[in-house]
């Protein structure tokens, strides 16, 4: 069994959405003075590798901490759609879908991860797409770039009004092409919010 790290390191230095806030890092204890480290974080739930829940966008949606694990954790499936601007119902023309649980989109984006471009040109996904998902029933999407569309957001209503979840700035989606099949383990922490980051791995049989 290999296990792939596919989320961002959430470190000082972590771009964020424009309009959004930078997280606050405050040192507020060192082993010097108190025997301990510890770091109080100020941050919004989107930044990073991290999960939209149906309360983000749809009113009285559910917070993530309404989920149990097992709903984070199952079979995966890598649509292959590098270099799309727009990944359209087509990518998944005689994708079996059946017994899949997570969907996971690659277009390589992600090389521009902090570069400003990452958030002004992404691609999106179209409406064909996220119907195709709540129709065969997946759990979560997750995406190697920052969100599923743009104002006025009709894909995220799509899948999270469907109970779909989605997973946004994925990081080294590419190393998923070789393997037909895999686990993902997409995990928050238990928030009782709109969305949270989340470590997401996937885990594969080496021959």
């Amino acid at each position: 069994m290999k296990t792939f790290d596919l989320t961002y390191p959430f470190d000082r230095d972590i771009p964020v959405f424009p309009g959004d806030s930078y997280p606050q890092w405050r040192q507020v204890a060192t082993i010097a003075s108190e025997g301990y480290n510890s770091v109080q974080l100020r941050t919004g739930m989107h930044v990073g590798t991290h999960m939209d829940a149906p309360l983000h966008m749809i009113e009285d949606g559910q917070p993530l901490s309404a989920y149990p694990p097992d709903f984070f954790i199952g079979p995966g499936l890598l649509i292959n759609a590098e270099g799309a601007s727009l990944v359209g119902e087509e990518y998944l023309h005689g994708v079996d879908l059946d017994g899949v649980a997570m969907v996971l989109v690659y277009t390589g984006w992600g090389v521009h991860f902090r570069h400003p471009r990452y958030f002004e040109e992404y691609p999106e996904l179209s409406t064909g797409f996220a119907r195709r998902l709540v129709n065969a029933g997946i759990r979560i999407v997750g995406l190697d770039f920052p969100s599923p569309d743009r104002a006025p957001y009709e894909v995220h209503r799509i899948l999270l009004g469907n109970g779909v979840l989605i997973v946004e700035n994925l990081m080294d989606l590419g190393v998923l092409l070789p393997y037909p099949t895999f686990e993902v383990i997409a995990l928050p922490a238990r928030y009782e919010a709109d969305g949270a980051p989340v470590r997401v791995v996937a885990r594969v049989m080496e021959p």
